[in-house]
C-alpha cells in the first residue's frame, strides 16, 4: 500500500518547483515546498529521514545535496515523481500516477524499465524543452552552478540501453507527418549539427530546443511505425546537439539531461550506432570533468551495446575516448594500445559501407588531433618525452582539416601553443598563441575559452618579452569579453 502524499497534487505543476527539481536546486525546492506545500522544516526532515538541522543548511544554501542516496530519500519521502529529478520512476510510482508522470502501461512494468519506454522518453523531452525555453537569467545562473552527476548515479540508469526497447503506450490523435515533412526535419537536424561543429556555443540553442519540442509534440500523436522510428532518431540527434550546446554554455548538469534524452531516443528509434555516439559524448564530458574512470565505463557500455553494429569510424572514435581516459589516468601503455586500435579500425573505413553522416568528421585528421591532445596531457607531466610528439600530431590535424573546422581548429591551435611553451620555444609559442586567439574569436564555444584559460598561465612570467605580453593581453581581452 502506498502512503498518502504529504503534498497536494497541484504543487508539481508549478513551473518554479519543476525547474528547481530539474536542476537539483534543493534550497529552492525546500523553500517552495514550505511556502506552497504547507510543510514545516520538521515535517520535511521527518519525511526525508534527515535532521532538521540538515534541512536548514540545505534551505539556506550552506550545504548542497550531491549524494544520490539523499536525493532518492527526498524523492521517496516527499513522493516527488522520479522523472522530475532525472531519476527512473520510483517503486511507489508503479501503483500511483502522480502529476508529471506518464500513466502506467497495461500490466506491471518494472520501474527501471519504465524510464526506457518510448512514451516516457517523449514526456522527458517535453519537460526538458518546456523548462529550458522559459529559463530566465536567474535560472540560468543557478543552472550554471549545478554539478554534473558522476559514479553510480550516472552509470546505473544507463544500463537499460542494453535491453530491447519496451512498447510505447499508444495515445493522442492520428498524426499527419508525411515523408516530405520527415525529410525536412532530418535536414534541419543536419544543418544544426554542421553549425554547432563549426561555431560551437549556445547562440542557436533555443532554435534547437524549439525544433526538439516540435518533434516531441509529433510523437505525442499516433504516427506510422516508419515515421515514428525516424522521429525518435531525429529527436536523438537534436537532444545530442542540445547537450553539446548546453555543455559549451557551461550548463553541465543540463547537458547530462539532454545526453540521457538522446540515448533514450536513439534506443526507441533503434539507432544503436548513434546511441554509442551519445555515450561517447557523455564520456568526453566526464573527461573534461576529470572523471576518467566514469568515462571508461561509459565507453565500455557503448562498445558492448554496439558490438557487431557500429562501423569502423564509430569504433575508432570509441577507441580514442578509451585512449583519452587512459592518458588521463597516466596509463601510457594502455593509451598507446587503444590509440593503435583506433588507427587499425580507421584503416577499415575506406573499404567499408557508407557510415552515417554524423560520424564523417572522424577521419585521419580528427584522429591526429585527438591523439595530439592526449600526448599533450602526458607532456604536462613529462614535457621532454611527449611535447614534440604532441606538437607533430596536432600540426598533422591542422594541415588536414583547416579553419572551416571551427571549434576543433581553435582547440588545435591552443594545444599547439601549449606544446611550444612546454618545449621551451617561446617565440613559436607567441606565434601560435596569436593564431589561437584569432581562431577562438571565430567561435562561441565555452570549451575553447576554457582551454584558453589553461593556456594563459604559460604566458605569465615572461614580462621581458613584449610580443608575449601582447599575446597575454589578447587572451585576457577575449576571456573578459
Amino acid at each position: 500500500m502506498v502512503a498518502k502524499s504529504l503534498l497536494g497534487a497541484d504543487i508539481f505543476a508549478r513551473d518554479d518547483l519543476r525547474q528547481a527539481l530539474a536542476e537539483h536546486d534543493f534550497a529552492s525546492v525546500f523553500a517552495l515546498i514550505k511556502k506552497w506545500g504547507g510543510l514545516s522544516q520538521n515535517k520535511i526532515a521527518s519525511a526525508c529521514c534527515l535532521t532538521p538541522g540538515k534541512v536548514s543548511t540545505i534551505t539556506n544554501g550552506t550545504q548542497r545535496v550531491t549524494s544520490f542516496d539523499v536525493i532518492c530519500r527526498i524523492a521517496d519521502g516527499l513522493q516527488i515523481p522520479g522523472r522530475l529529478l532525472g531519476l527512473a520512476p520510483r517503486p511507489w510510482e508503479e501503483s500511483q500516477c502522480l502529476p508529471g508522470t506518464a500513466p502506467p502501461a497495461p500490466g506491471k512494468i518494472p520501474a527501471h524499465e519504465a524510464s526506457w519506454r518510448p512514451d516516457t522518453t517523449v514526456d522527458l523531452a517535453a519537460e526538458l524543452t518546456r523548462s529550458d525555453l522559459v529559463m530566465d537569467r536567474r535560472t540560468v545562473a543557478r543552472a550554471l552552478t549545478a554539478s554534473a552527476v558522476t559514479g553510480a548515479s550516472l552509470l546505473d540508469p544507463l544500463e537499460g540501453w542494453l535491453k530491447p526497447a519496451a512498447p510505447a503506450i499508444q495515445r493522442g490523435p492520428q498524426g499527419r507527418i508525411g515523408t516530405r515533412e520527415m525529410n525536412n526535419l532530418e535536414q534541419a537536424a543536419r544543418t544544426f549539427r554542421l553549425w554547432d561543429h563549426r561555431y560551437g556555443g549556445g547562440l542557436r540553442r533555443k532554435a534547437v530546443l524549439g525544433q526538439l519540442s516540435e518533434v516531441s509534440s509529433a510523437l505525442e500523436e499516433r504516427q506510422s511505425p516508419s515515421i515514428e522510428r525516424r522521429l525518435y532518431v531525429v529527436m536523438a540527434h537534436l537532444a545530442g546537439l542540445a547537450a553539446t550546446m548546453a555543455w559549451d554554455s557551461g550548463l553541465q548538469r543540463r547537458a547530462q539531461d539532454y545526453y540521457a534524452l538522446a540515448l533514450r531516443s536513439a534506443h526507441a528509434g533503434g539507432d544503436t550506432a548513434f546511441g554509442a555516439n551519445v555515450l561517447a559524448g557523455m564520456a568526453r564530458q566526464m573527461l573534461y570533468r576529470d572523471q576518467p574512470q566514469d568515462a571508461v565505463e561509459l565507453v565500455r557500455l557503448a562498445q558492448e551495446g554496439s558490438r557487431g553494429i557500429a562501423g569502423p569510424r564509430v569504433r575508432a572514435m570509441l577507441y580514442t575516448r578509451e585512449a583519452w581516459a587512459m592518458s588521463a589516468m597516466g596509463r601510457e601503455a594502455a593509451f598507446r594500445r587503444a590509440t593503435a586500435q583506433a588507427e587499425e579500425a580507421l584503416t577499415e573505413a575506406a573499404g567499408a559501407e557508407a557510415e552515417p553522416y554524423w560520424i564523417a568528421y572522424f577521419d585521419e585528421s580528427e584522429l591526429a588531433g585527438v591523439t595530439g591532445g592526449r600526448l599533450l596531457d602526458l607532456a604536462r607531466h613529462d614535457a621532454q618525452r611527449h611535447a614534440q610528439a604532441a606538437a607533430d600530431r596536432i600540426r598533422e590535424a591542422l594541415a588536414g582539416r583547416g579553419p572551416e573546422a571551427g571549434r576543433s581548429w581553435a582547440l588545435d591551435r591552443i594545444g599547439l601553443a601549449e606544446c611550444c611553451f612546454l618545449a621551451g620555444d617561446v617565440n613559436g609559442a607567441v606565434e601560435q598563441t596569436n593564431l589561437a586567439v584569432d581562431a577562438a574569436q571565430g567561435t562561441q564555444s565555452g570549451r575553447v575559452r576554457t582551454q584558453l584559460g589553461v593556456l594563459y598561465p604559460h604566458t605569465v612570467g615572461h614580462s621581458a618579452s613584449a610580443p608575449l605580453r601582447e599575446a597575454r593581453h589578447r587572451i585576457r581581452g577575449l576571456l573578459a569579453s
